[in-house]
């Protein structure tokens, strides 16, 4: 293939396909190379056991943007939610749980004070993710100079903060960088309460409740201001819409076709080569790939600038998240549950400690003794999940490390009992429910998704790898240092999770980039 006027995509996961769309509604022949067999990369739906089918990594859709699904006109293209604005239910292994839904929340375990606080605190918290918000789909400012449109992209920045008033953007220049821990005790009184907001600003990050920046990483989390929700078919179904999004559109995707490197000529990319031998050409190319997979390895460490590639070494990028999969003879009965909750999302963590207690084992290497989950039944909105009568769980579970001593088949087996054990804790009798199971640690993240250290991020979320930081200085801009090279995954701003901000912030840079050429 000699097409020199193409531009290829590596990965067909979610931000490469909604790149793919952009660019070729604007007319580019446009080409994306997926390794696996489904488009998707961390957002499929596959069988982990005969008839059960589930969704292997993300698990819910919060923060798909609005106007992608609009413009992109997925609900066409068969997107729909099998379950929308899903209730958060906090569990008590011994009492009654509490139900939250946005800023209300029900339970014999909390009092007045901390509804009406709950309230308080969750208007705050939103006018906060709102400013995040605000900056998903412009491209973040350049770090020393740029021009003036680098100017005014920091000026818009400033101006966000600047109209939330001078109280809330001195609060939010107080909070934003500091640990959920003190926020909530400053708050609230429930330990319940607090464990399920403690939860929500560390899920799938190397962050304990008293780290700094877990205020940061609850903001990114609400700054989609999407409701939790189940797709039909699972994750994989906004996966399939978005590569039915980019072929109608005119882009070719091929599956099966994992690429080996990039290739240049001179200082500028020239293609790829797959890993089966074969050539093809393009004059631009854009990974969907994480950026140390790309640009130490896809790319080469040699092509680039010493300093740059120590920059790209040193993001942090190990994951610390594991996702459970348990196939179920029938529905399972939790602690004091009423029936008509248990298809909402349940989570396991009865205070902000015993959360931080797990984050405490991971910091050495050790899986968390008694994890914290964050738990849905899909089955029970989508009946093409599982058999008649049965049941799929799923949970993320926090913490399992990045590390050569938590990712062998021991460690796994263990943490697999911790786990069953804690869930048994909380529905007694689950355990004989269980026809099968399926735990992934994030080594396994790494090696089924080919996500470098296993972070469904692509990188840590914290504000030294935020914004005009993310990735690096240097390719914060989509747009990498070798001509013709561009990232577009969730390695870039504004971040992780399943949103396709990333992808079509790259689109409009790959544009630019060739208008200005």
């Amino acid at each position: 293939m000699t097409d020199r006027n193409r531009i290829i995509l590596i990965g067909a996961g979610h931000n490469g396909l909604v790149c793919a769309a952009y660019l070729a509604r604007a007319g580019r022949q446009v080409l994306v190379l997926e390794a696996s067999e489904r488009v998707g990369g961390a957002a499929v739906t596959r069988e982990f056991a005969p008839g059960f089918r589930v969704s292997a990594c993300a698990h819910l859709s919060y923060l798909l943007d609005a106007s992608i699904s609009r413009e992109l006109r997925l609900a066409d293209h068969g997107l729909k939610a099998a379950r929308a604005n899903l209730h958060t239910v906090a569990l008590s292994a011994d009492g009654a749980p509490l139900v939250i839904n946005g800023d209300v929340v029900e339970g014999a375990a909390v009092g007045d004070s901390d509804r009406a606080a709950l309230r308080t605190w969750h208007a705050s918290m939103m006018r906060f993710a709102r400013v995040l918000g605000k900056q998903h789909n412009r491209r973040p400012p350049r770090i020393g100079g740029g021009g003036r449109s680098e100017a005014f992209a920091a000026a818009m920045l400033g101006l966000d903060i600047r109209r939330l008033g001078r109280d809330s953007m001195r609060e939010f220049l107080r909070v934003a960088g500091i640990n959920i821990f003190d926020i909530l005790e400053e708050a609230f009184d429930s330990p319940l309460l607090k464990g399920a907001l403690a939860l929500d600003a560390v899920l799938g990050t190397n962050l304990g409740p008293r780290s700094n920046n877990s205020v940061l990483t609850l903001l990114h989390r609400l700054s989609g201001a999407g409701s939790l929700s189940l797709p039909a078919g699972g994750m994989g179904s906004v996966s399939e819409a978005l590569a039915k999004a980019a072929r109608s559109a005119g882009a070719t995707v091929r599956t099966n076709s994992p690429v080996a490197r990039i290739t240049l000529d001179g200082d500028h990319v020239s293609g790829v080569q797959l890993e089966s031998g074969e050539r093809i050409e393009g004059d631009i190319v854009v990974s969907n790939a994480d950026p140390a997979r790309t640009l130490l390895h896809l790319l080469g460490a040699r092509h680039l600038e010493t300093g740059f590639v120590h920059r790209v070494r040193h993001v942090r990028s190990k994951g610390m998240a594991a996702k459970l999969h348990l196939a179920l003879d029938a529905l399972p009965a939790f602690t004091k549950l009423p029936s008509q909750w248990v298809g909402e999302r349940l989570l396991i963590a009865p205070d902000p400690g015993y959360i931080e207690s797990g984050f405490d084992a991971a910091k050495y290497g050790a899986c968390s003794p008694s994890p914290a989950l964050e738990i849905t039944i899909p089955s029970v909105h989508d009946a093409t999940l599982a058999p008649a009568g049965r049941h799929v769980l799923s949970a993320i579970v926090q913490y399992a490390p990045f590390d050569p001593r938590a990712s062998t088949d021991a460690a796994r087996a263990e943490f697999l009992e911790r786990t069953l054990a804690v869930l048994e804790q909380y529905a007694p009798g689950l355990r004989t429910r269980v026809l099968a199971s399926e735990l992934l640690l994030p080594a396994d993240i790494e090696k089924e998704f080919r996500i470098t250290g296993g972070h469904w991020h692509h990188g840590e979320l914290a504000l030294d790898q935020f914004l005009m930081l993310r990735p690096v200085p240097g390719a914060a801009q989509y747009a990498t240092p070798v001509h013709g090279l561009f990232l577009c995954g969730a390695g870039c701003h504004p971040g992780g999770g399943v949103m396709g901000s990333a992808g079509r912030n790259a689109a409009h840079a790959v544009l630019g980039a060739e208008r200005a050429a």
